[in-house]
């Protein structure tokens, strides 16, 4: 057996139809589109989504909800998360998170949320912070400021 033997299997290949070339092919005159209309000419017919005309089912069904495009997305951080991480004195800023591989992925502001308790103080940077976050930090001593984004 050699690559100048080689041929595919019976019945594996069937020949091309060739449409459009006279009357004895059988698909002669009009080349298997039948007799006019829309599908019958060139560059005719009609996308998938048509339908014929009536109300198209995206139009027909109800839309529903509102997406805001100036929403904010935050990476939060809870201030019972920072007191297990850090020790006392320590600044926190998304910088020093980010490095010390708290935050990930794509880079978002900062919040910090008041779940969880506090005793040390720590010096936290961040974009946005809750009542409660804040209160319990300055609580344990510490300080808050807020970056600009």
């Amino acid at each position: 057996m050699s690559l100048s033997n080689l041929s595919p299997f019976p019945g594996s290949k069937k020949k091309e139809k060739r449409v459009g070339r006279g009357p004895g092919s059988g698909h002669g005159k009009t080349a298997c589109k039948g007799h006019k209309g829309q599908k019958a000419r060139a560059g005719g017919g009609v996308p998938p989504w048509f339908e014929g005309g009536q109300m198209p089912i995206l139009r027909r069904l109800p839309k529903r909800g509102f997406k805001n495009p100036f929403k904010i997305e935050y990476a939060v951080l809870n201030v019972g998360d920072l007191a297990k991480k850090f020790s006392d004195g320590a600044e926190v800023s998304p910088e020093i998170l980010r490095q010390a591989k708290i935050l990930k992925g794509t880079p978002k502001p900062l919040k910090i949320l008041g779940d969880g308790e506090i005793k040390i103080a720590l010096k936290v940077k961040c974009h946005a912070i809750s009542k409660s976050a804040r209160e319990k930090i300055e609580a344990a001593g510490g300080t808050v400021e807020i970056i600009s984004r």
